[in-house]
């Protein structure tokens, strides 16, 4: 457990880039018009930006300095659990404190446009939460398959259901209602369940996926 936490200390640390670009563009952000985007959206940059990091900078650098796969990966999961509840923390409260001085303007934040703020903020945190952690477990699996031939095929895979799923009616409803169940759901205890349930299959992914990886 110590190596595994001090794992997570040097993720966290080798993360600054992320850290940067994701304050720059939330702090310099601005739009103009009647509807503008909230800047707190614009923290789920660091969500995305992150796996990069873990996945194609921090594994060959951890794995030479000793570290076991499996607690380079129990260590990629435990950050994205808590840069998540950071994340969610933060636009949480600029949804809260900021986004209210714009009385001239309409703010969007994507937990209104989510529909989780229909459940009261605590929750509305908490469901953002689990979203960006599923995010980010989806990304570093995703990431970590791509020198591979099943990630060529995970690729293809996203393009087609894509490309196939949107223009045809029938299959569009099956898409929009993943999305339904995995972002925009009120339902707070059936989206965290989903959102849970999803990252736990996609660990056990990325587990086997580790596996299989080489320096």
């Amino acid at each position: 457990m110590t190596a595994i936490f001090a794992i997570v200390k040097r993720l966290l640390a080798s993360n600054k880039i992320s850290f940067i670009i994701t304050a720059l563009v939330v702090l310099c952000a601005t739009s103009s018009g009647d509807v503008v985007l909230s800047n707190g959206n614009y923290t789920w940059l660091l969500a995305v930006l992150t796996p990069f990091f873990f996945v194609f900078y921090d594994f060959t650098k951890l794995i030479h300095l000793g570290a076991s796969k499996k607690d380079y990966f129990y260590g990629c999961l435990i950050s994205y659990g808590f840069l998540a509840f950071c994340i969610s923390l933060v636009n949480t409260a600029i949804h809260l404190l900021i986004d209210p001085a714009y009385s001239a303007q309409t703010v969007i934040n994507m937990m209104d446009v989510c529909k989780w703020t229909e459940n009261g903020i605590i929750i509305a945190g908490l469901q953002q939460v689990f979203f960006l952690l599923l995010a980010m477990v989806f990304l570093h699996v995703l990431l970590s398959m791509q020198p591979y031939w099943y990630g060529w095929l995970a690729d293809a895979v996203l393009v087609a259901i894509i490309c196939i799923f949107t223009p045809i009616v029938s299959l569009r409803g099956i898409l929009v209602h993943f999305f339904q169940i995995t972002m925009f759901n009120s339902n707070a205890l059936l989206h965290i369940g989903i959102c849970l349930l999803l990252s736990v299959m996609l660990s056990f992914g990325g587990l086997v996926v580790l596996k299989r990886k080489t320096l």
